[in-house]
């Protein structure tokens, strides 16, 4: 089959489509997950705060490559099918909220303990301390980074190619070996990614001289 310019760029496009709704379901899923590690993180329960390090530590030491592996090839020992989509999406969510509930936990510990001693006071609950006064301005500090690690999210979708999940990395494989022209279809998905990532690159850089700057 001859494939055009256009067929080639519509069939990146499509790629592309399924590369934004991976890091999309992954960063909603992992931020979701990610605020409660943050929470256990930071509680006075012990047995939390060690069972949250431990999530941490263990999503964070090991690559996501192979904890791709592990839920594609290990749910399927346990005689469940699980489809690339959804193991895919499982790997990045959990790996992002591992990497989400450390960025956060640090935002959290950056405001000044005296606004909780203040805020305990006012005879709060330590939930009532976080959601009313510890949070908001925790939340400052943490858009910046928070938007610049969902580079790190869309960049991370690649890696699902290799369990067959067709993103825009395994398009244009697919397509290089079929057109012949590996330095131009890997050409345009190296433009794809750019038109994906340095947007949000330039608003966390934004945001961080804005939040710096008003503080």
């Amino acid at each position: 089959m001859d494939f055009t310019f256009w067929d080639i760029v519509r069939n990146l496009l499509t790629g592309l489509q399924w590369t934004a709704a991976l890091s999309l379901v992954a960063f909603i899923g992992g931020g979701l997950i990610g605020l409660l590690v943050m929470l256990m993180r930071i509680s006075k329960s012990r047995f939390a705060r060690i069972l949250a390090r431990g999530y941490i530590e263990l999503f964070q030491g090991t690559p996501l490559l192979m904890q791709l592996f592990l839920i594609f090839f290990g749910v399927a020992l346990l005689g469940i099918d699980i489809s690339p989509w959804m193991a895919a999406a499982l790997a990045l969510t959990l790996f992002t909220s591992a990497y989400l509930a450390e960025i956060w936990r640090g935002c959290v510990e950056s405001i000044a303990h005296g606004q909780w001693e203040a805020s305990a006071s006012l005879a709060l609950s330590p939930l009532e301390q976080l959601r009313y006064v510890i949070i908001p301005q925790a939340l400052r500090v943490a858009i910046a980074p928070t938007v610049g690690f969902s580079v790190q999210v869309i960049k991370g979708t690649a890696v699902t190619s290799i369990i067959g999940f067709t993103e825009l990395t395994k398009t244009g494989s697919m397509l290089a070996n079929a057109t012949f022209e590996p330095f131009m279809v890997y050409g345009l998905v190296a433009l794809g990614y750019f038109l994906l990532c340095y947007p949000l690159s330039l608003s966390a850089r934004y945001l961080e001289r804005r939040l710096h700057a008003s503080a």
